[in-house]
C-alpha cells in the first residue's frame, strides 16, 4: 500500500514540474492523461471545490455564499441542476428569479470561482425524486434512469434547452465551467443500462462539443464503479472520512489507469430524515482526510460546503428498508450553515488549504445578522375540509376508485379525497390501506371530526365509526418523493383502494389542493375577517390553517421560526413556502427564515397548515438561532 502512496505521489510531481511550455494562447481545460493532472491553459490544475446549490439559497444570496467560498481558498464550486426545479410542467421551463442558473454562473465567474456541473438528467442530492421531473410518472410503465423510449424523449427535449445555454459559460468558451458530469452515480441504479450512459454521451456531445471535459462520479465499490463508468467519460468517485484514501483512489486507478485523481463528493457532513438523530462529522476528520488528499494532489470537491433548506416540497425521501423523508434544512453540518455562517469546521478547511495554495487575504465575511423576533400568536381561519372552494377553486375530479397525485396532475403538496360512509358502523371497524397503498400520510376525518391517520409502511389500519352517508375525508400529503435507489418511481396520494371491513370504498371526489397558489394570491389574509367557528369545528385536531403576522420593526434579518407543541404541517410568510416542520418527530425544530422575505414596513403574513393537533396557545416563536438536533425518539 505504501509503494501504491509513493507511485501516486510521485505522479503528481511530474505533474506539478512540467511547465507551461505548451501553448496557452487560448482557454483550454483538458485531461494529461500522460502526466496524470489536469491541464489549464496549458498548465498543471489542481481544484480544491466545494458544493453548493443554488436552488436551495435564496437569490439574494447567492453573493454572500460564493464570497465566503471564495475566501476560504476554493477555486472551484460544484453545481446540480435540478431538472424538475426548472420544469415543473411539462414544456414550460423556468430561468428565471431564483432559478436564473446563468446569473448564478455569472456571480461565481465574478467572484473568482470555476465551476464543475452537474445537469444530470438525474441529481440524487436527497432533491424530490432525485431532480427528476413528476409529469415522468404519467406513462406508468416508464423505466426512469434508462434507454427506454418515453424516458428517452423526455431527457432528450430537457437537454436541448439546458446544454446550449450552458456551452457559452464553458470555460473554453470564454465562461468558468471546467468540467460537466453525465448522468450522476449511476453505478448505484440497478438498470445499469450502458445504452442510456451511451445515449447521454452522445448528446453531450453533440451539444458541448468534443473538447468538453466530461466525468462520471459512483461510489467507492467495483459495481458502482462497473456499472457507473463509460469510455469517453473520466471515472471518478466519491468517499467520506471513514474511507482510506489511498485505497480508495487504488479503486480509481483500475478504472482510470491514467489521470488526476479525483474525489467529486467528499463528505462535510450528512443529511438528517424525520425521527433519526442529526448528523454530525467531525471537523477534525474532515481536515485531516482533505489534507490527505491534498498531498497526494488529488482533486477534491466537498460535499456540501454549504446546503441549504429544502424549501416548499422539494426535500426527497430514501426507502430502504421504509419510507424516510429527509427534513426541510440541508444544513448537512457543512462548513457553511443552513443560513451561510461560516463555522469552525469552515476555519479548519481553510487552514488546510493555506497549506497546498495561497488563499485570498482579507476577512471572512461575516455571518448574515439575525434577529430574535419574539413570539405572535395565531388564529384559526378554518378546516381544511371547510374551505375547499378556495383550495380547489376547479372542484373536484370525480372518480369511482381513487387516482393517484399524478393522474390528476397535481404533483406536489396535497389532495383531499372524499367519499361517504357505505353503512352504519356502531362498532369501531377497520380502514385498512391492505396494499400500503398510502402514500405517504392520511389524515382521516369524519364529518370534520379528526379521527386519526394512516402511515406509509408505518400505520396501515386504523378504527372509525360512523353513521351510513357521514362525510369520509382523507387528505393525504406527498412527503417527498424518493431520490435515491431503485424505488424512484414513486407514485403519490392513495395507489391502492381502501377497504373498510368489508366494503371498499368507492365513488370518490378528489380535489387537488392549490394552497400555494391561494396564498401567494393574499389568502387568507387578505380582507380576511375573524371567522366564528361552530364549536365542534374550533377543535384543535385535523387539518386545518392558522394566521397571524409578525408586526415590522424596520428590520428584515434573518431569523428562525419554532413551532413548540405544534404537531406537524407547513408554513408559509408572505406567499413564500419555507417548508415542513414537525417538532413531534425531529430531530429538526426550527425552520430558517431568510431576512429578505420580511418586509420592514408593512406586517408580514405568517399562514400555518396544522394537519394532526395545534397547541392551546397557538404561538410560534422567532428565534435568533437554529435548533436542529432535538430528536424525541417519538415513533409517531
Amino acid at each position: 500500500m505504501a509503494a501504491a502512496v509513493l507511485l501516486l505521489a510521485a505522479a503528481i510531481l511530474v505533474c506539478s514540474s512540467i511547465s507551461g511550455n505548451l501553448v496557452s494562447g487560448t482557454r483550454s481545460f483538458s485531461i494529461d492523461y500522460k502526466n496524470n493532472c489536469f491541464l489549464k491553459d496549458g498548465r498543471p490544475f489542481q481544484y480544491i471545490s466545494g458544493s453548493i446549490h443554488y436552488s436551495r439559497i435564496p437569490r439574494f444570496y447567492w453573493k454572500d455564499r460564493l464570497m465566503k467560498m471564495y475566501m476560504t481558498g476554493l477555486n472551484a464550486i460544484q453545481v446540480y441542476v435540478p431538472w424538475n426545479f426548472h420544469e415543473a410542467v411539462q414544456g414550460i421551463q423556468n430561468f428565471t428569479g431564483d432559478r436564473d442558473l446563468e446569473h448564478f454562473l455569472d456571480l461565481a465567474n465574478q467572484t473568482g470561482l470555476l465551476v464543475i456541473l452537474r445537469p444530470g438528467p438525474y441529481i440524487c442530492a436527497e432533491w424530490e425524486m432525485g431532480g427528476l421531473p413528476a409529469w415522468l410518472l404519467q406513462k406508468p410503465n416508464i423505466i426512469l434512469r434508462s434507454a427506454d423510449t418515453d424516458y428517452i424523449e423526455a431527457v432528450n427535449n430537457w437537454l436541448a434547452v439546458l446544454l446550449p445555454k450552458m456551452k457559452r459559460w464553458l470555460y473554453i468558451n470564454g465562461g468558468n465551467i471546467i468540467t460537466v458530469q453525465v448522468e450522476n452515480e449511476y453505478g448505484s441504479y440497478y438498470a445499469c443500462d450502458y445504452n442510456y450512459m451511451r445515449h447521454l454521451r452522445t448528446l453531450f456531445r453533440l451539444f458541448l462539443g468534443e473538447d468538453t471535459v466530461l466525468f462520471t462520479t459512483d461510489g467507492n465499490t467495483d459495481r458502482e464503479m462497473t456499472c457507473g463508468t463509460l469510455e469517453g467519460l473520466y471515472a471518478t468517485l466519491d468517499f467520506g472520512t471513514d474511507t482510506n484514501v489511498s485505497v480508495a483512489f487504488k479503486r480509481q486507478r483500475r478504472f482510470e489507469p491514467k489521470g488526476p485523481l479525483v474525489n467529486s463528493e467528499f463528505y462535510t457532513g450528512w443529511l438528517d430524515h424525520w425521527g433519526d438523530p442529526h448528523a454530525v462529522v467531525d471537523a477534525q476528520k474532515v481536515s485531516r482526510v482533505l489534507g490527505e488528499m491534498l498531498a497526494m494532489g488529488a482533486n477534491v470537491n466537498m460535499y456540501m460546503f454549504e446546503g441549504g433548506t429544502n424549501f416548499g416540497y422539494w426535500n426527497g425521501a430514501d426507502h430502504d428498508t421504509r419510507f424516510r423523508s429527509v427534513v426541510t434544512s440541508y444544513d448537512y453540518d457543512a462548513p457553511l450553515t443552513e443560513a451561510g455562517d461560516p463555522t469552525e469546521k469552515l476555519l479548519a478547511i481553510r487552514d488546510v488549504i493555506a497549506q497546498f495554495m495561497q488563499v485570498p487575504s482579507g476577512p471572512m465575511p461575516p455571518a448574515t445578522p439575525k434577529f430574535a423576533y419574539g413570539f405572535v400568536t395565531l388564529r384559526k381561519v378554518g378546516n381544511m375540509s371547510d374551505l375547499l372552494n378556495t383550495l380547489s377553486p376547479a372542484g373536484p375530479v370525480e372518480s369511482q376508485y381513487p387516482l393517484t397525485f399524478e393522474e390528476i396532475k397535481q404533483y406536489y403538496g396535497y389532495v383531499l379525497y372524499r367519499t361517504t360512509l357505505p353503512r352504519d358502523l356502531s362498532e369501531p371497524t377497520p380502514l385498512i390501506s391492505p396494499l400500503n397503498g398510502v402514500h405517504d400520510r392520511a389524515y382521516v376525518s369524519i364529518n370534520g371530526v379528526f379521527l386519526g391517520l394512516l402511515e406509509r409502511d408505518t400505520a396501515l389500519v386504523m378504527n372509525v365509526t360512523g353513521r351510513q352517508g357521514d362525510t369520509v375525508d382523507i387528505l393525504v400529503e406527498n412527503m417527498g418523493r424518493v431520490n435515491f435507489g431503485s424505488k424512484i418511481n414513486d407514485y403519490k396520494g392513495l395507489l391502492s383502494n381502501l377497504i373498510l371491513g368489508k366494503d371498499v370504498l368507492t365513488g370518490w371526489k378528489i380535489y387537488p389542493l392549490d394552497i400555494d397558489g391561494a396564498i401567494a394570491g393574499g389568502w387568507p389574509h387578505s380582507g380576511s375577517k375573524k371567522s366564528v367557528l361552530a364549536p365542534w369545528r374550533d377543535s384543535p385536531a385535523g387539518p386545518a390553517f392558522y394566521m397571524g403576522t409578525l408586526q415590522p420593526n424596520g428590520l428584515s434579518w434573518d431569523t428562525f421560526l419554532k413551532l413548540s407543541e405544534w404537531t406537524k404541517g407547513q408554513v408559509w410568510i408572505n406567499g413564500v413556502n419555507l417548508g415542513r416542520y414537525w417538532p413531534a418527530r425531529g430531530p429538526q425544530q426550527t425552520l430558517y427564515v431568510p431576512g429578505p422575505l420580511l418586509s420592514t414596513s408593512v406586517p408580514n403574513n405568517i399562514t400555518v397548515l396544522e394537519l394532526e393537533r395545534a397547541p392551546a396557545h397557538l404561538r410560534v416563536l422567532f428565534m435568533d438561532r437554529p435548533h436542529l438536533n432535538a430528536t424525541t425518539g417519538k415513533s409517531r
